[in-house]
């Protein structure tokens, strides 16, 4: 029988995509909010879609501090479009 793939939800377009298809948010133990690349590092994460718009609405509409149920700074978010716009 062959394996399902793991199937995870974009938080800004809420599509459903394959995991190894996504973008990984991870908001560490320490509360440091960075792009995990790998998908493994340790944390809560969220997802979004390759689609620069969606890292963009992630940003615009703060759609972290639902997803982590907490308050993300401003300089958490700058910091990530940043990480994300380099990686492009």
């Amino acid at each position: 029988m062959a394996k399902q793939p793991s199937m995870r939800m974009c938080i800004a377009c809420r599509g459903l995509f394959d995991k190894k298809d996504l973008i990984r948010v991870v908001r560490t133990p320490n509360g440091e909010v960075l792009l995990d690349p790998t998908g493994k590092a340790a944390g809560r994460g969220a997802y979004l879609c390759s689609d620069p718009d969606c890292m963009k609405k992630c940003v615009k509409n703060r759609l972290l501090n639902k997803s982590y149920k907490t308050m993300i700074s401003e300089e958490a978010y700058a910091n990530l479009l940043a990480a994300y716009e380099s990686q492009r």
